[in-house]
């Protein structure tokens, strides 16, 4: 295996010049690979100081580093760029310097080139991280050796020396723009929704970076919910499987109700009841069946997958239950950084309240994303709104005059769980589910996460 590697290493950059742009965690990641396999390397970063000179010579030897702007000169001469996904290359400085022949990759890209392993690909604007990180826990829990990396866990190339039965990749929009010859034994769109649009201007040109992940693949499986998600023209050759909210036909994925229980459902087939299983909501009912649907595309066990599904507890920051001393149900949906993802909480939460209320706490950096697709769920299922940040106060804009008495802007996150304490009865919910980013009031959703926990437990004595 690692002879074979040092051989496809060897042919793919034999007398060939490389530049790594960007030297964060993904760039890090692709010098140590080529480092590893004795391929020289330049490095180029727009940043002052993203790493120490001395930190990266120490580690990479006499390979170069490049600091401070783009540098044209440099990227004009690579033969291949490796771009880190951060990195916009539309930007004039880079796309006018990259010569005509240049082969501009990413490290997903390389890591396809260079591994065997069968991969199981998951996108959408939201729901991501949740579904690939059920179908690591699925694949391990039947047997299987599953690595998990692209936009979650170890970066790709970190592990492209170890050996697997599986990996599962989940991919965002920017490594699928560098992405060419993957060919995933199963893949899916989960869900499209305006997010990242200062990058991909518009939601078509979204859609079709995300759909791109159908290309070559074995088995696309797409959201009946959701047209976007439906494979275009491009890729019609594939075999498909689909999951959805509705009844499903023989062979696919759906949902009934059955003697007033909800049940996942494969064709007329009830596999079990929403009821027992460990996640609630319809967006999670949905994140099962596209488990099912790329687990049944890379062979797995119907039945196996499903007793595995019955032991997953969820990931932290999203829609996670906080345990709170008081009788309100806190929920810390931080991770939810756009507006698909806020509407598929609300939507999936709001349901399970019955005669109780829905308060939300949303805002942060919209990205350039329109919130209207939210204006019907703010407004029939939201009982109070709770605003802060840059794009707070043009989310709170969204419910009616009326229901303005029930909105409110705050400068800080505490002070939204202070006023929500305040507000909340027993049996209610308070959702932080912003629609938007937390860089301007954040490090990142980690640490919203991290903030509204403390500040809820701070506040959770009682009244």
């Amino acid at each position: 295996m690692k002879n074979q590697l040092q051989q496809s290493v060897t042919t793919q950059f034999k007398d060939k010049k490389v530049v790594i742009l960007g030297i964060g965690i993904t760039g890090l990641s692709c010098a140590r690979f080529l480092h590893r396999h004795q391929v020289t390397f330049s490095v180029n970063d727009s940043r002052a100081m993203p790493i120490s000179p001395g930190d990266f010579k120490s580690q990479f030897a006499d390979n170069a580093l490049v600091l401070g702007q783009w540098d044209k000169n440099l990227i004009a001469q690579a033969d291949v760029l490796i771009v880190s996904p951060g990195i916009n290359m539309t930007d004039p400085e880079i796309a006018n310097a990259v010569a005509k022949n240049c082969d501009v990759i990413g490290d997903i890209e390389l890591f396809c080139r260079m591994s065997n392993t069968p991969m199981l690909a998951v996108t959408g604007s939201n729901g991501k991280s949740t579904v690939v990180s059920m179908l690591n826990h699925v694949g391990n829990a039947l047997g299987y050796k599953v690595q998990l990396g692209g936009n979650i866990g170890l970066p790709v190339l970190d592990q492209v020396d170890e050996t697997a039965d599986f990996i599962v990749l989940e991919l965002s929009s920017f490594q699928l723009e560098t992405v060419k010859s993957m060919a995933a034994l199963s893949a899916t769109v989960l869900n499209i929704s305006d997010d990242h649009l200062d990058r991909h201007k518009t939601i078509e040109n979204y859609g079709a970076i995300k759909q791109s992940i159908y290309r070559n693949v074995q088995t696309a499986i797409y959201n009946r919910d959701d047209s976007a998600t439906t494979p275009s023209a491009a890729y019609d050759n594939n075999s498909n499987l689909s999951f959805g909210s509705d009844h499903a036909i023989d062979g696919q994925f759906g949902i009934a109700n059955i003697n007033g229980e909800s049940q996942l459902m494969f064709g007329s087939h009830a596999l079990i009841a929403m009821k027992v299983m460990p996640l609630q909501g319809i967006h999670n009912a949905l994140n099962y069946l596209a488990v099912l649907a790329l687990g049944t595309g890379a062979g797995w066990n119907l039945n196996a997958m499903l007793s595995a599904l019955l032991t997953f507890k969820g990931l932290a920051h999203r829609c996670e239950v906080i345990e709170s001393q008081d009788d309100i149900c806190w929920v810390n949906d931080s991770k939810a950084t756009n507006v698909g993802a806020t509407l598929a909480a609300i939507e999936g939460l709001a349901p399970t309240l019955a005669d109780n209320k829905l308060i939300l706490i949303a805002g942060g950096d919209g990205k350039g994303a329109d919130f209207t697709p939210l204006t019907k769920a703010l407004t029939e299922q939201v009982e109070y709104l709770i605003t802060l940040g840059k794009d707070g106060r043009e989310i709170a804009s969204l419910r009616s005059a009326k229901q303005q008495t029930k909105t409110t802007h705050v400068n800080s996150l505490p002070e939204a769980v202070k006023l929500a304490r305040k507000l909340a009865n027993n049996g209610d919910m308070v959702l932080l589910s912003p629609a938007c980013a937390s860089l301007d009031m954040f490090a990142n959703y980690v640490e919203r996460g991290v903030v509204f926990i403390k500040s809820v437990l701070l506040h959770t004595e009682a009244k």
